[in-house]
């Protein structure tokens, strides 16, 4: 997998293919995903880990995980 190939605005599926978010960008060894991908509905940015990446595959980056076990690994980052 190659984080050059994340763009911004690509829809992120779990690997049953359902969606967890959409990238804002990569961020070091994480992908950024755009506030309104927030799960709690409050606008704060999440990460994933890019470990959890399998690659992109038509338009869409695909993880290694399900929607729900990527979704549980979020990781918050709250609006300044």
């Amino acid at each position: 997998m190659n984080a050059t190939d994340i763009k911004e605005h690509m829809q992120i599926v779990g690997s049953c293919g359902n969606p967890v978010g959409t990238v804002d960008h990569v961020q070091g060894d994480r992908i950024k995903l755009t506030k309104d991908s927030d799960p709690h509905g409050k606008g704060h940015h999440h990460f994933l880990p890019l470990s959890q990446v399998k690659g992109v595959e038509n338009g869409k980056v695909v993880l290694t995980v399900n929607s729900g076990e990527a979704k549980k690994s979020l990781q918050a980052q709250p609006a300044a």
